[in-house]
């Protein structure tokens, strides 16, 4: 089959490390005009846009975490499919998917427009920054239907072993949003809303391109009768998407009220805490990469009842993330701080320094521990590779309340470094149980094959 990659015959390590590869690239170029997009704003327009663009930037990530769950969800049922040689089953599933990804975009899309002041209160956005953020905001809930196509596009691609179009996607994506950034900020003047809009537009590029590649694809033609609603498919889809998405919900809940404790903090901290997030995902780039390929490659052999070849794999996936994740740490504590410096303006050199510490500090927090959010995005793939989506959903719960519990302790202290300990504990606390989670969940595999 031309444009997927079967993903149950072949040495382990060079189908993970192959079919990440193409991921590692695309993501590298997504979070590239993330970095490029802050830099701009921050450079661009200030201090307070990059605060703005910050102090909202857990509730963005609550709805592409909601797009993300849900299709990744879906997706485990159709690399199961391709997996079991199904092809009809296969069609069905994407049909259904793909109706299911239009029916939560137009209603993520009204609630959260209509829910944004509660959002704004709840985050306890300061007043200066108040308008502003929710200016980006609507705009990027606006596009929220183009961020569920592209995120429902590329996972099913993912899912039949194609990860080179998503990486096309993304570098195209990429490119505009640079362009299209600096000439809506340093040309046309539109501030942080320039910024948003260019966002979308990008994500709408991407989204297409990835949707002409699944028709080109003739394995995944679905027809108008796989489109309208099936009750028992559709249930047993959301019954494995939800849980994905509700994860990641919470997780964006517990980093929303986070952001509220910072946000209370002074404007050097929530700008220097704002540069860092931005970096968190280049830090993460091969651990989501390295998470789709482990998902892909544990649904396909496990439709096809290979389940010594998921123990292999699963083993090359953890020797693969911690040797990378290695590497990664120590670039970031040797030019972490020229880096965080990028985002922020030097208008003001006394703040500008304040803000860079923080930056810093807070990089230098997250590099240590990067092999454990390695492992945990592995064992949590895995689990969602194996139809358990259950346990990646309690994960979640497990890394909001750590991370709210010594977030809320921290609020309450005045100490704001202990922010830095809250993400690191919640990494922690989840990669544990998801570890333990998957050995279990492999071994009642086992037993019942």
């Amino acid at each position: 089959m031309a444009n997927t990659l079967n993903m149950t015959r072949g040495k382990p390590m060079g189908l993970l490390f192959s079919f990440a590869l193409p991921l590692m690239f695309g993501n590298m170029f997504q979070q590239l005009y993330t970095v490029v997009d802050t830099a701009i704003v921050g450079q661009g327009v200030g201090i307070d846009a990059l605060a703005a663009l910050g102090a909202v930037d857990w509730l963005n990530w609550l709805f592409v975490g909601l797009a993300q769950g849900f299709c990744q969800g879906f997706c485990v049922r159709i690399s199961q499919k391709f997996g079991e040689g199904d092809l009809p089953g296969l069609r069905r599933i994407t049909g259904q998917s793909a109706f299911l990804c239009i029916l939560i975009a137009l209603v993520g899309t009204a609630l959260g427009q209509l829910l944004l002041p509660v959002f704004l209160w709840a985050l306890r956005v300061p007043a200066q920054l108040q308008d502003m953020a929710a200016l980006y905001v609507r705009i990027l809930l606006a596009g929220f239907p183009a961020v569920m196509f592209f995120n429902y596009c590329s996972s099913v691609l993912r899912a039949i072993g194609n990860s080179k179009t998503p990486l096309y996607a993304m570098i195209a994506a990429s490119v505009t949003n640079i362009v299209l950034d600096a000439v809506a900020v340093f040309w046309l003047h539109w501030g942080i809303a320039g910024a948003a809009v260019a966002t979308v537009f990008s994500q709408c590029l991407s989204g297409v391109i990835c949707a002409l590649k699944i028709r080109k694809t003739q394995q995944l033609h679905f027809t108008k009768e796989d489109l309208c609603p099936q009750g028992v498919l559709c249930r047993n889809l959301l019954a494995i998407g939800t849980p994905a998405a509700a994860k990641n919900i919470i997780i964006a809940l517990g980093g929303m009220m986070v952001q509220s404790i910072v946000n209370g903090f002074t404007l050097s901290f929530i700008a220097g805490f704002t540069a860092t997030n931005k970096l968190y995902g280049l830090l993460e780039i091969a651990a989501t990469s390295y998470g789709y390929a482990v998902t892909t490659y544990v649904g396909q052999n496990f439709g096809a009842g290979k389940h010594k070849r998921i123990k292999e794999g699963m083993t090359s996936a953890v020797l693969l993330s911690l040797i990378t994740s290695a590497v990664i740490a120590a670039i970031m504590l040797v030019f972490g701080r020229p880096i965080t410096m990028v985002f922020i303006s030097r208008e003001d050199p006394v703040l500008a320094a304040a803000a860079g510490d923080i930056a810093y500090w807070y990089l230098c927090a997250m590099a240590v521990s990067l092999p454990v959010l390695y492992l945990l995005y592995v064992f949590q793939s895995g689990l969602q590779g194996l139809g358990n989506t259950l346990s990646t959903m309690v994960s979640g719960i497990i890394e909001f309340c750590l991370r709210v519990s010594l977030s809320i302790a921290v609020g309450f202290s005045g100490f704001q470094y202990g922010i830095f300990g809250a993400e690191v504990a919640a990494w922690w606390g989840a990669a544990i149980f998801l570890i333990l989670s998957f050995v279990r969940n492999f071994k009642k595999v086992q037993t019942h094959s």
